[in-house]
């Protein structure tokens, strides 16, 4: 959804007349935002963490001088990326206000949301390790009277919960978090965004760094979300998935594909919650019943979702696949 709105951005800021043309822009743009990402950002992250504290629910994780290093022994490259994210997650945490802070740390399950509570109660609550199951339906009430500003409250809490169960479950982390992954994008489109009003350099280059940076971590969160939901039997039966429900690479898709795999994700990670935490099932009318593509267990592609009718709406649920046009086919 945040991916949307910056390939939108781009496409009218660039003022291209040819595929060529964005083609071109966009290559610009990926290399120029992951060339600042990769540059510029760690230098900060180095620069600020002298010796920081980062607390979970359960643990305490000690960051070093140089969070881009390993704080393992053996150095491999998922201590690599753990560190970079606790560093990236920690620097930003820092830059946020105390009360804000303090309302928004994460809890324990059920501090505040049970299986008996109410809409309000969820859409209102501190992030809680184990996650907040927050159904689509749910999610569509919070976004869409506040223009999607709920939504952006639940990117940070759902990448927040996880930031924080991954410490807790493996002392390890593969995103993050919430401050970490929203906060960059937030503040490169807040101070980016009059730079480039103003036409001073640097202001578009900004905008595409935030937008490359949140794009690759709405990647990132289906990577974790497919493994979640398929790494433990149990829980791969009780969601009745036969494989990995998600495509990654949908999120740089245009929209309205991009909404697409976006709202399977909510689905599939709030399910993945309530599973956890033992609740039973509840029916999402919105994700089982008007758009049947939302809950489907089958990772479709997108001839097939082009193919098959039934994915769509509740009222094509009966029409006959496209069998006919070639382009359509496997």
């Amino acid at each position: 959804m945040i991916g949307s709105i910056y390939i939108i951005y781009i496409i009218l800021e660039s003022g291209v007349t040819t595929t060529n043309d964005m083609m071109m822009n966009s290559v610009y743009a990926i290399i120029s935002s992951v060339m600042l990402v990769l540059l510029v950002f760690p230098a900060y992250i180095s620069d600020a963490f002298i010796t920081t504290t980062h607390t979970s629910t359960t643990k305490t994780i000690n960051i070093r001088s140089t969070p881009l290093c390993s704080t393992k022994k053996d150095d491999s490259s998922d201590d690599f990326i753990s560190d970079f994210c606790i560093g990236t997650n920690t620097f930003w945490r820092n830059l946020v206000i105390e009360p804000v802070k303090n309302y928004v740390d994460v809890q324990p399950a059920e501090t505040t949301v049970n299986k008996d509570s109410d809409a309000l109660t969820k859409l209102t609550s501190p992030p809680e390790v184990p996650g907040i199951p927050r159904p689509v339906w749910l999610t569509i009430l919070g976004s869409v009277p506040t223009a999607l500003g709920w939504y952006g409250y639940y990117k940070f809490s759902v990448e927040e919960e996880l930031y924080q169960y991954e410490l807790q479950e493996i002392g390890k982390v593969s995103g993050a978090g919430g401050y970490g992954t929203l906060f960059p994008f937030v503040y490169g489109i807040i101070i980016g965004f009059p730079l480039t009003l103003l036409h001073v350099p640097g202001g578009e280059l900004l905008i595409q760094a935030a937008g490359i940076w949140i794009l690759a971590g709405q990647m990132n969160l289906y990577r974790r979300v497919n493994e979640l939901c398929t790494e433990d039997e149990t829980i791969k039966a009780e969601l009745e998935l036969t494989e990995p429900p998600l495509w990654e690479y949908w999120a740089v898709l245009p929209p309205p594909l991009d909404v697409v795999v976006g709202l399977r994700q909510v689905h599939f990670l709030s399910e993945y919650w309530r599973v956890k935490r033992g609740y039973p099932k509840e029916k999402d009318i919105i994700a089982e019943e008007l758009f049947p593509f939302i809950s489907m267990k089958e990772r479709f592609t997108l001839k097939q979702f082009f193919r098959r009718p039934k994915y769509w709406f509740w009222f094509t649920t009966n029409w006959e696949d496209f069998d006919n046009i070639p382009l359509l086919k496997d």
